[in-house]
């Protein structure tokens, strides 16, 4: 009998161990489908969600640093031609993107729209000096109005520029460079992001992705409309992606982000690259590829990008984008800082740039279950161009077109520590015990089972010889 007993007892823990260990299995799935509903409940754009809350506030510090391209031999390049060299003097930080969404407005079809304020709030603390400090700098006056005179009408640019005692450098305070001052040969505020302050970026319309959560936060307009209307291409003037703050909630890394950005006029992709840590919060790092600002010849998507042959060597010049229609028609050219990524003829026209991957890329480190992006650094450089004239005098020594660098800007944010603690409360340990109670029901019941079934048969062999002694 008490043999019989052992045994019973046996395959009892046997039985238990095993109901154990499938209910270990059993929450698995059930617990992925418990996280993957909260997650998607808590990502949509509406009020009353932690997508909503982050959405609407300004969130974290957003910083924008300036670095200018101090010119060193201004008379050279006047008197003799020589090639421009420059010294890169920065940064000079301000905060931005501190106030919140304006005009938040839901529609009836799954979108909501708003105005996105903005200002910049000068930081002493984070920048090399104060926005008094001088630079030597392109004339943003006389280079524009060179872009825009055809060479027939150079001889009244000649004149405009002798009346006012231009040059095609000029000695300026950072704040002036940045925010505007009265230039005396156009008689207007000139300056390379005016107007700035109380202004608007927008308007957009986002889908909310309360209907479908992988087209959360996918801009479905910006100002009033669908598509672009700078390029004259449907495919060039798409607008694609979200703004980047933010993606669908469990992101593939073997699929590209898309995101529009207004400072370039156009959208983009990023690829993953690798896994960071992010104050214990893994995330996933997506770059732009080095192809986004490729010429036709390597990037034949870039075909429409390419407005003005003569100045990007018959569209072969690699690392510029002309985005002139989209500004109004100031002949601003963007590239990425040091013209990282760009032809050789652009460092060589210009001396002092020294293009790094690491300080001059763009970058997006994004959370994959959430999709919202936890930091990011976004790099563009502002450039200019001038060329040869026969009629204006300061303009005489010069043998080609130049793209000339400006100012490099990194707007860059990063959550705070009590943001990644708050986070990795809410959803990070969340999951973490989930999974430690699955893994530990798991193990355990699976332990019990085998255990119990090879001590069963011990005592059946055990039992079994005893009958024969």
């Amino acid at each position: 009998m008490g043999c019989c007993n052992r045994r019973c007892g046996l395959i009892a823990g046997a039985v238990f161990g095993a109901a154990v260990a499938i209910l270990g299995g059993i929450l698995i799935p059930l617990g992925n489908s418990v996280i993957e509903g909260t997650v998607k409940k808590e990502a949509v754009i509406e009020p009353g969600t932690t997508a909503y809350d982050n959405w609407v506030s300004a969130g974290a510090f957003v910083y924008r640093q300036f670095w200018f391209f101090d010119v060193k031999n201004p008379m050279e390049i006047l008197q003799y031609g020589a090639t421009p060299v420059v010294v890169e003097k920065g940064p000079y930080t301000y905060r931005t993107r501190y106030l919140p969404k304006e005009d938040i407005t839901f529609n009836s079809n799954d979108t909501v729209s708003f105005r996105l304020p903005q200002g910049a709030i000068f930081e002493p603390a984070m920048s090399v000096g104060p926005e008094e400090d001088n630079v030597t700098s392109l004339n943003l006056a006389v280079a524009g109005a060179y872009a825009m005179f055809s060479k027939d009408d150079h001889s009244i640019l000649e004149a405009m520029i002798k009346l006012s005692k231009s040059s095609l450098f000029q000695y300026r305070t950072v704040k002036e460079m940045l925010w505007g001052y009265k230039d005396p040969m156009l008689k207007g505020q000139v300056g390379l992001f005016i107007p700035y302050n109380n202004t608007f970026e927008g308007n957009y319309t986002v889908f909310t992705g309360k209907d479908d959560i992988s087209k959360v936060g996918i801009i479905d307009s910006w100002q009033g409309e669908r598509s672009l209307h700078f390029w004259n291409d449907t495919y060039c003037d798409m607008i694609n992606g979200t703004d980047a703050s933010s993606f669908a909630p469990f992101v593939d890394k073997k699929k590209p982000l898309y995101f529009f950005s207004s400072d370039i006029c156009r959208s983009v992709s990023a690829s993953f690259e690798e896994s960071k840590d992010l104050k214990g919060i893994e995330v996933y790092r997506f770059t732009l590829k080095p192809s986004t600002l490729a010429p036709p010849t390597v990037n034949p998507d870039n075909k429409c990008f390419c407005r003005d042959p003569t100045t990007t060597k018959n569209c072969t010049l690699a690392g510029v984008l002309d985005i002139s229609s989209c500004k109004e028609n100031k002949p601003i050219y963007i590239s990425l800082p040091h013209f990282l990524h760009g032809s050789p003829y652009l460092r060589e026209a210009v001396l002092g740039l020294h293009p790094s991957e690491e300080h001059h890329r763009t970058f997006l480190d994004v959370e994959p279950t959430t999709g919202f992006t936890l930091r990011f650094a976004k790099r563009i450089q502002v450039n200019m161009m001038y060329g040869p004239s026969k009629d204006i005098t300061i303009l005489k020594k010069v043998k080609d077109y130049t793209i000339f660098p400006v100012v490099w800007m990194n707007e860059t944010a990063a959550l705070d520590d009590e943001t990644a603690d708050m986070f990795k409360k809410e959803l990070i340990s969340r999951i973490e015990m989930l999974e430690t109670i699955q893994q530990v029901l798991l193990g355990t019941g699976a332990v019990i089972f085998v255990l119990c079934l090879i001590l069963y048969c011990v005592v059946r062999r055990s039992d079994n010889r005893n009958k024969f002694v």
